[in-house]
């Protein structure tokens, strides 16, 4: 999006663990698509016991890749950012393999309940069988041989979205580095689409995350962002453009959203309004929540929407 900087130059070496900082190795699941970029980043944290960050799909070559780097170590945790299918499924057998502990926020949830007559449009993408043996509340830590990651729950993509903090054992998180899952990513915005997503939550994390002074971001597709602060800073703007493009499209007139999205996204693949929809949908019900937007019952796709008296111009 030409708002954004993103860095696009990434080779995805599947099937190879690559090393992209000290004691972290990064393996890439040949699962390419537009929501998944060259496919979804699986991590090994560690040395002689390791860690391993969101082991992927349900994928033979990628598993068989994983169990190659990481013969001859011990695998103690598998820590899972978020529940989607493309993140968590593969962590049951890879536990099996090794004996590790799957370590989470939490079981896959919606952020809000469904309004009468909603259907998930993401449901078939959410691990609901997923259940970590260890849940990890913000600021818990796990720790192996010279390594601590500490967690940064980050709700907006998914309810129980968690970021993870790079440290040495005993030492906290004094690397510098975060896994930054889906949340972050130098390729494209997340998607945040209700029920699933918050646009509140995501914008509070995007805060929470900004208060910290962190050098490099390693997300769940694409390659590392080298200058979290000022990338996090530029998400920060392109949501707020929404956001302001979405309430100059109900001040022209516009109160549905597919009336929204053919006009705020005109250049954008049609393909991918579906997405886009679900986006608009989650800055109205952030406007609606603060009270700048009214809308007659909850905010839905088929929802008429309008201004609020006194909404600032």
């Amino acid at each position: 999006m030409a708002d954004l900087d993103f860095d696009l130059d990434f080779k995805p070496a599947y099937g190879e663990a690559v090393p992209v900082a000290d004691g972290v190795e990064r393996i890439t699941v040949n699962n390419p698509s537009p929501f998944t970029f060259h496919g979804t980043n699986s991590y090994i944290v560690g040395g002689r016991s390791v860690a391993v960050i969101d082991p992927g799909p349900e994928d033979e070559a990628h598993f068989q890749a994983l169990m190659t780097a990481l013969s001859g170590r011990e695998v103690t945790h598998i820590a899972v950012s978020h529940t989607h299918r493309d993140h968590s499924p593969l962590a049951r057998r890879l536990k099996e393999a090794t004996g590790a502990l799957i370590v989470a926020e939490g079981p896959h949830r919606a952020a809000r309940l469904l309004h009468e007559g909603e259907v998930n449009p993401f449901a078939e993408s959410s691990d609901m069988d997923f259940t970590p043996d260890m849940v990890l509340d913000d600021g818990d830590r796990i720790e192996g041989d010279g390594w601590s990651l500490t967690a940064i729950l980050t709700p907006g993509h998914t309810a129980n979205h968690a970021a993870f903090a790079l440290g040495g054992a005993g030492r906290g998180d004094e690397t510098g580095i975060v896994f930054s899952a889906d949340h972050v990513m130098a390729w494209a915005t997340s998607i945040v689409a209700p029920p699933d997503g918050s646009m509140t939550d995501y914008m509070a994390s995007l805060e929470k995350l900004l208060a910290r002074d962190d050098r490099l971001y390693l997300p769940g597709h694409g390659g590392p962002v080298r200058q979290p602060a000022a990338f996090l800073r530029g998400l920060r703007t392109h949501r707020r453009m929404r956001e302001r493009a979405i309430l100059e499209r109900l001040r022209a007139g516009d109160r549905a959203i597919p009336d929204m999205v053919a006009a705020i996204y005109a250049t954008t693949d049609v393909r991918l309004h579906g997405a886009a929809a679900l986006s608009v949908l989650a800055h109205l019900e952030d406007l609606v929540e603060r009270g700048d937007v009214e809308t007659d019952g909850p905010p839905a796709l088929t929802g008429l929407f309008r201004l609020a008296p006194g909404a600032e111009p």
